[in-house]
């Protein structure tokens, strides 16, 4: 039984590890990629979600965060995204309010932290 959890238990850390390191390069829109809290938020990306994991450099709060595409996806399509990283071109702030996995530093407030988007243009 030990050894069928250790099995699982590595598996389960393997598939994060691919995924935290998987490139953005090749995404299709509204595809989202889990990557370290120190990876710079590729353009026509946005945060939408952070946490935390032994696969990353520990930071003091939040050291993975998952990233969404919105290239490609059509005009009028609305996306919940963390105020963490602007919006991109031909995106607009349509709200603005507080998500608890938009918490990305040690000190969580009740602060607005996300928005929801629309794709203008």
């Amino acid at each position: 039984m030990r050894r069928l959890r250790t099995a699982g238990l590595t598996l389960l850390g393997a598939t994060l590890l691919a995924s935290v390191a998987a490139s953005p390069a090749q995404a299709s829109p509204g595809e989202t990629l889990t990557v370290c809290a120190d990876t710079m938020t590729p353009d026509g990306w946005v945060d939408v979600n952070w946490g935390t994991s032994a696969s990353c450099r520990a930071m003091g709060g939040s050291n993975i965060k998952m990233i969404k595409q919105l290239d490609g996806l059509p005009v009028g399509t609305q996306v919940n995204a963390c105020a963490t990283a602007q919006p991109p071109n031909g995106w607009i702030k349509v709200q603005t309010y507080y998500s608890g996995g938009c918490v990305a530093f040690g000190n969580p407030s009740f602060t607005p932290n996300a928005w929801l988007l629309r794709r203008a243009s």
